[in-house]
């Protein structure tokens, strides 16, 4: 098979149990809290952390299992680190040639500099680290492990050094440059938004434990469990009740809160079982007041405002519904319409959850 495969284990000290993997030309990120293991998985794939356990393989050749263990220096990885890592005496094109070991001498100049116009670096190739911005100096970092020709390319918190401004440029140029990968990319990063705008596909981690793996639509909307949709920032995970399945189980009906609250179909879940459900913001419909808004007729749920957080041109709502004040929705409205509907502290208003994007966790 061609691609990356991991399968780690161990009981410590860094607990693991992650299993995933990676198609060439595919991002795949990693996330999940501090702790979780993300940076440990990266160094057991890069050879300078051994598992107990487990199995790395690419494209087919066993780097780590079955009493095999490759050194770094025989794994074809790229790496880039949260910190670069760039040599401070050495000009650009010399850090980037320096990852060449594998060109012939007389060829690494010119290939150095075709990959540091690759990056958008031409005409600084003679300059040191520090006479580099933050983002060039990413970029350098990101030529030398392409230098390298990797069969795996491992991105560590790559983002994270830099402001907000230079870090929505690199990603941008990031995407741009990934459409000529031809090799597995493994993003580790805690944000999720990067993990969005960037990846094909991510891997939840917790305690070095692998919860769930699939398109970042399928993990943000369709959590495997509560836990995930926490840790994926969901904020609208409760319990309910089972309590009906209609329309030859198209709809199911769940006890919430004094409230009957209809799903998408899920007739293999019995009536009675208790389960957590997840509602994502963006399926949380507000009820205007100057127009008749098209989900209105789908459970609606009354409450009061508790808070309204201006986040630039979007209104963060927080509202305590009446049939249970200790259950909270969160959902987010551009802010000129939570001002034209006077979303405010203590006003009363109506919500509605959209039916199809109310996803029932059983167990």
């Amino acid at each position: 098979m061609s691609g990356l495969e991991v399968e780690l284990r161990q009981e410590g000290p860094i607990p693991l149990d992650a299993a995933f993997s990676c198609a060439p030309g595919e991002v795949l990120a990693l996330v999940g809290p501090s702790g979780s293991g993300k940076s440990t998985i990266l160094r057991a794939v890069a050879g300078t952390y051994r598992p107990a356990g487990g199995r790395v393989r690419v494209n087919g050749e066993v780097w780590f299992g079955g009493g095999v263990h490759l050194p770094p220096h025989r794994r074809a990885v790229g790496m880039v680190f949260q910190s670069y890592a760039l040599f401070p005496h050495m000009t650009a094109l010399a850090n980037v040639a320096a990852a060449m070991a594998h060109v012939p001498p007389r060829e690494r100049d010119a290939q150095a500099r075709a990959v540091l116009e690759r990056v958008h670096l031409a005409g600084l190739e003679e300059r040191r680290p520090a006479e580099l911005s933050g983002g060039q100096q990413q970029r350098v970092a990101v030529a030398r492990a392409l230098a390298r020709a990797p069969a795996v390319l491992l991105l560590d918190e790559p983002f994270s050094a830099v402001d907000k401004a230079t870090r929505q440029r690199l990603y941008r140029e990031i995407a741009e440059l990934r459409r000529g990968l031809d090799m597995p990319v493994v993003l580790v990063t805690h944000d999720l938004d990067e993990a969005m705008m960037l990846a094909d596909r991510m891997a939840v981690l917790h305690r070095g434990r692998t919860l769930q793996a699939g398109t970042p639509e399928e993990v943000t909307t369709r959590p495997a469990s509560a836990e995930v949709a926490r840790l994926v920032d969901l904020r609208n995970v409760f319990e309910g009740t089972v309590a009906a399945h209609h329309d030859d189980g198209r709809r199911t009906t769940i006890a919430w809160a004094g409230l009957a609250v209809e799903a998408a179909g899920r007739p293999d879940i019995p009536v009675g079982t208790r389960l957590s459900w997840v509602v994502p913001d963006g399926f949380v419909v507000l009820h205007r007041r100057d127009r008749p808004s098209r989900g209105e007729h789908e459970n609606p749920v009354p409450g009061r405002v508790e808070a309204v957080l201006a986040i630039g041109q979007t209104a963060q709502v927080t509202l305590r519904p009446h049939g249970d004040p200790s259950l909270p929705l969160h959902f987010s409205v551009p802010l000129h319409v939570a001002r034209r509907n006077a979303v405010a502290p203590g006003v009363e208003a109506v919500v509605s959850l959209l039916a199809d994007g109310i996803h029932l966790m059983p167990g």
